[in-house]
């Protein structure tokens, strides 16, 4: 940590291990400080946020930004944006809120609306239009110092790191800590999180930070492997075995030997396959090609993600999964959400340039994004997290009239989605939604009962269950099983049998 940056938050700072702050969540003027966050923790006095130096005789405290990371805090330069005065807004603690006035010419938006005064809680932002958007959040003052993760490979503040991962918040700081810590094990390690999230992203990361960074990374989607071939895919077969005219092939295990295997989605594997994985995941690393008398071992590290719960996989195979890593969706870092933004229209400006262009800003790579979008992008509720992102960033690319990536006609263009402040109570920005009519329509959410039929009459087939429940996706069914505590090991195993007469059309 920077001696200044310790002082100056040191001289404000209470005994409490976290404070209300506000992250700069986009600048027109400066897209380089999205992710600085700046922390309020003195009851008595309020800080006045605006450009710098502060006209004289001007003593009044100064809202103070930082670059936050494990054991660093780096005291930034003062705001730039040609459209905030010395004297912008003043921010005074509440204890429950961030009590804020406007006091410059710049008009302030608080949920839609152009306001003098407001209070912000986590959650809320405050947009200072055409200049600055900024998220109010409750987090720690200090970040623990990496125990795992080699700092030389974090880079620059705001930008991907040397493995692809994106994000300042502290949880995106404790998913690298963890995977390093994975990786330096060399344990099998079960990958959770929801679909989209980045979990292979993770596990190319937990690779290349281990001893098996220079051996192959062999990766497969399990739900891809073809009926019947199960058993040839992962272990190999002999030449014309078990179909005449098949050629040899070492099989995932064989060509991953010395190295790493990602198997996704592992819960879509038949539960008959597991028995002969297994062998090959205790110490003698013991399998067996088709139609081969002979045993071979095979030196492997697995790597497996789910968008299941662990209890959806089946015990045995689960205690093998010695680590398991938790990837955040969007929800739980969502003042990551603008570096996502950042990195994907870099990625997209890579791979087609001539139809991201108009938006560049300048040779280092940043385009010209609205606020209005980030702001929107901030409160919605994502499904499939960054995948889905990506897929609505490309849209607002294609529909923005000028040079900038716009929220052209307002928050129902981007596909619709839920906004996050209906959870909370706040005035959505519309009564739009893609969710299912049969949804919409449930006053209720169903029942333990209803759920076990279901999924026993779907065959354990969860993507088909949640579809007949009426729910939004199989993420939506996976928290119910959890919340229920329903075994689906069990059900798949016709421990529990259908109810009878169960209506699928809900």
């Amino acid at each position: 940590m920077s001696v200044s940056g310790e002082a100056a938050l040191r001289s404000s700072a209470t005994e409490e291990d976290d404070a209300l702050a506000l992250v700069i969540a986009w600048s027109a003027a400066e897209p380089w400080r999205v992710g600085e966050v700046a922390f309020f923790t003195r009851l008595d006095r309020p800080q006045v946020l605006g450009h710098m130096p502060a006209p004289d005789g001007d003593r009044a405290a100064r809202v103070r930004f930082f670059r936050q990371r494990p054991g660093q805090l780096e005291p930034t330069s003062p705001l730039r944006g040609p459209g905030i005065s010395s004297g912008e807004l003043s921010v005074r603690l509440l204890g429950y809120g961030l009590h804020v006035e406007r006091q410059g010419p710049c008009p302030a938006l608080f949920r839609g609306a152009p306001v003098a005064r407001c209070v912000l809680t986590p959650g809320d932002t405050l947009l200072l239009k055409d200049e600055l958007l900024l998220w109010c959040t409750r987090r720690a003052r200090s970040l623990p110092p990496l125990r795992h993760f080699p700092e030389a490979c974090a880079g620059s503040f705001g930008d991907a790191d040397a493995f692809g991962l994106v994000g300042e918040s502290p949880a995106a700081w404790r998913l690298r800590d963890q995977a390093a810590f994975a990786a330096r094990s060399d344990l099998h390690t079960l990958i959770l999180g929801p679909s989209g999230a980045g979990k292979e992203r993770v596990a190319h990361a937990t690779h290349a930070l281990s001893r098996r960074a220079a051996r192959p990374l062999v990766a497969r989607n399990a739900a891809t492997f073809p009926p019947g071939l199960v058993d040839a895919e992962l272990f190999g077969n002999i030449k014309n075995y078990p179909n005449p005219g098949m050629p040899e092939r070492p099989g995932l295990v064989g060509a991953a030997d010395g190295g790493t295997l990602l198997l996704d989605e592992i819960g879509e594997l038949p539960s008959s396959i597991h028995a002969n994985l297994l062998r090959v995941l205790d110490a003698d690393g013991e399998y067996q090609r088709l139609g081969e008398a002979a045993a071979r071992r095979a030196d492997v590290r697995l790597l497996a993600a789910t968008n299941r719960p662990p209890e959806a996989l089946k015990h045995d195979l689960l205690a093998r999964m010695t680590l398991r890593l938790t990837v955040a969706g969007l929800e739980e870092r969502i003042e990551d959400i603008p570096l996502f933004v950042r990195h994907l229209l870099r990625r997209a400006g890579e791979r087609s340039p001539d139809l991201i262009r108009r938006f560049a800003r300048d040779e280092n790579g940043d385009y010209c994004v609205s606020g209005e979008l980030i702001e929107h992008l901030l409160h919605r509720r994502f499904t499939t997290h960054v995948r889905e992102l990506d897929g609505l960033l490309w849209q607002a690319i294609a529909d923005s009239p000028g040079s900038i990536v716009t929220l052209p006609g307002g928050p129902d263009v981007l596909l619709g989605g839920q906004d996050r402040r209906r959870a909370s109570g706040h005035p959505p920005p519309s009564q739009h939604s893609d969710a299912p009519r049969d949804q919409r329509a449930r006053s209720s959410e169903p029942t333990t009962e209803e759920i076990r039929a279901c999924i026993a009459q779907e065959e354990g087939n969860l993507a088909r269950a949640s579809r007949a429940l009426g729910l939004t996706s199989r993420y939506a069914l996976y928290r119910l099983l959890k919340k229920h505590a329903i075994d689906v090991a069990g059900l798949r195993d016709g421990r529990c049998c259908p109810a009878r007469g169960f209506a699928r059309a809900r």
